[in-house]
């Protein structure tokens, strides 16, 4: 059963003989009724602070759930990064090694290369070397055969000299 205030203001009682003071009785109920109306007012009060809150809180819900997908789709962005730069990082290296090692075989070529030089060179210079020994000893010898032959030379020469002054 709801009760009003006006209800309380208005509900009469039965007199009876001894009965309660009516004005007293008025009076309680005068009271009753300003406090029930009081707790009443409280109470539509309360409720509308009650629905305000729930509003509140329901978009509060709705945020938090945006703020929710919102940072799982910024944890996803970040992986997907992570993801990204890790296989850049792995092709960047990849493709480190790859001319590492083609300057590493192309360093090698060189060097075996200028073995090859350095190994002909010296063998060129061996056979200068001989070339120039053997020309030295072949001018040694034409000196030697010259200087016998300027010396048989100069022999018939002192023989003519001495058979031109004996006649």
């Amino acid at each position: 059963m709801n009760l009003t205030p006006l209800d309380i203001q208005q509900q009469k009682f039965k007199t009876k003989f001894r009965g309660f003071d009516i004005r007293e009785v008025d009076a309680f109920l005068e009271q009753l009724a300003n406090a029930f109306e009081g707790l009443q007012r409280t109470h539509k009060d309360l409720q509308e602070e009650v629905r305000r809150l729930e509003l509140e809180i329901q978009g509060y819900r709705k945020r938090e759930e945006t703020f929710k997908r919102a940072l799982l789709n910024s944890q996803k962005i970040l992986d997907q990064m992570k993801d990204n730069a890790r296989k850049s990082a792995e092709l960047i290296i990849a493709e480190s090694e790859v001319k590492a090692e083609k300057i590493l075989n192309k360093a090698h070529n060189r060097l075996a290369q200028l073995h090859e030089d350095i190994s002909e060179l010296k063998r060129q210079r061996m056979q200068i070397e001989v070339q120039i020994s053997s020309i030295i000893e072949a001018h040694s010898k034409l000196l030697e055969i010259s200087k016998e032959g300027t010396k048989e030379m100069d022999e018939e020469d002192a023989k003519l000299k001495v058979l031109k002054q004996a006649k």
